[in-house]
């Protein structure tokens, strides 16, 4: 960057982003006093920022200096800057803590320090100091992939009603979710994916009336999946995956009609489906795989019009596949691998032919019994099908999917028979039709 961009003294909005600058950003830029934007964004720029950056910016409203090079500490200079608004400071190579500084920025509303190299209590330490108290105007706190490895404090709860959304994935936050949490009636976005985080979902979060999206993935919660979580309308995102989750799922998610998607796979669920889900109109993925669910799978979730993926792999279910899963025509993926399903096939998977089209289907690992359906030639673009390990019999349909499949798809079916790149038995010719055949001819 030209050192002399400093000499336009009346400068007020300065955008270079998406450029490919080299060497650090020059000094004199942060002299200019009628600045209001400074965006320096995506453009490869190295250094240090200067520890005096806002000793000559009175007017600055936003910073933008995100995915660059940029090292050492943040500025705590940065609290002059007294009417800054946006502070983007993400994907660079800033090390220690977050200036504590900052928190006397009370016009900043967006600030983000995603993905970072900050580490220590960098955040949640300063609630003790009441430091939020000061910060009340802000509405997206964002604090994803920095290594603060502290316990998530109470204090939260101090930003009642402003925060509208708070990403906090892969901070190592520790300890239980504080019962303050249901203080952010405001929130919408609510990620704590990758953490550490133990006990259980506190029955505060019903007044969290505002939560749209709600991601708990991959901590260590335990306990029973609370019927106050029901009592959240706005909800389209649940993602509980990945924790040690046990008991019921819920009958009453079924009034979270809002639901968009619905996640609570590896966990240790041990009960049934409740048919209730089946009202979740306007559900798009649906996955509870690797839990320990048992029974039949409802009729109900044939309901699911808008559903394109089911995800019901290694669980206990029992009895037949319901055969109302053929009136999915948006079911894209569908797996029911590694249960205890038997009967037939339905034929009705054959009439999977909708705009997105079935493209994965897996029922390996069960007792299927009778012959693979062949309305299932129609389903041109499946491009994944495995039936490996059942009970199945009779000749392998060849037209359709059949014809860019392997022996893989049909391990350990003894009865089943069909084209020899299968390595099965080669199919039993029928006598009448060779005999209809010959009169034809």
């Amino acid at each position: 960057m030209a050192p002399k961009l400093g000499d336009l003294r009346y400068m007020i909005f300065l955008d270079l982003q998406r450029n490919q600058l080299t060497g650090s950003i020059p000094p004199s830029i942060f002299n200019i006093t009628s600045m209001k934007v400074i965006a320096l964004s995506y453009t490869n720029l190295t250094r240090k920022l200067p520890t005096t950056i806002c000793d000559h910016l009175p007017n600055l409203e936003g910073l933008y200096l995100m995915s660059n090079y940029l090292y050492a500490v943040i500025p705590p200079n940065l609290e002059k800057c007294r009417k800054l608004q946006i502070l983007a400071l993400g994907k660079n190579e800033f090390v220690g803590t977050l200036p504590r500084e900052l928190a006397n920025l009370t016009a900043l509303t967006t600030s983000s320090t995603q993905i970072l190299h900050l580490e220590g209590s960098v955040i949640f330490p300063y609630m003790k100091l009441k430091i939020f108290f000061l910060t009340r105007n802000r509405k997206v706190l964002g604090l994803r992939d920095n290594l603060l490895d502290g316990v998530f404090q109470a204090y939260v709860g101090n930003f009642s009603d402003s925060l509208q959304i708070f990403e906090a994935a892969g901070c190592k936050l520790k300890g239980v979710i504080p019962q303050e949490i249901g203080n952010l009636t405001g929130i919408t976005r609510l990620n704590l994916f990758n953490n550490v985080l133990m006990g259980h979902i506190p029955k505060t979060v019903h007044g969290m009336l505002s939560l749209q999206e709600l991601y708990l993935t991959s901590n260590k919660k335990e306990g029973t999946m609370p019927d106050v979580i029901c009592n959240l309308k706005k909800l389209g995102v649940l993602d509980l995956s990945k924790n040690y989750f046990s008991g019921l799922v819920p009958s009453c998610f079924g009034n979270v009609t809002n639901l968009r998607n619905l996640n609570l796979a590896y966990n240790r669920l041990n009960s049934r489906l409740p048919a209730s889900l089946g009202s979740l109109q306007d559900l798009i993925e649906f996955d509870v795989s690797s839990d320990l669910l048992s029974g039949q799978i409802p009729l109900e979730i044939g309901n699911l019009k808008a559903v394109i993926l089911i995800d019901l792999p290694n669980n206990d279910f029992s009895s037949n596949i319901p055969s109302t899963l053929g009136g999915l025509d948006k079911l894209n993926n569908l797996s029911v691998a590694h249960n205890r399903l038997g009967g037939p096939i339905p034929e009705s998977f054959g009439t999977l032919e909708g705009p997105m089209s079935l493209e994965f289907l897996d029922l390996c690992y069960n007792n299927l019994t009778g012959e693979i359906p062949k309305s299932l030639e129609g389903l041109l673009y499946l491009k994944y099908l495995k039936f490996s390990f059942n009970k199945l019999s009779g000749e392998v349909p060849t037209d359709g999917p059949s014809t860019n499949l392997t022996s893989q798809s049909f391990l350990s079916n003894v009865a089943l028979c069909g084209d020899s790149r299968y390595n099965m038995k080669p199919s039993i010719t029928n006598p009448q039709r060779i005999q209809e055949e010959k009169e034809f001819l």
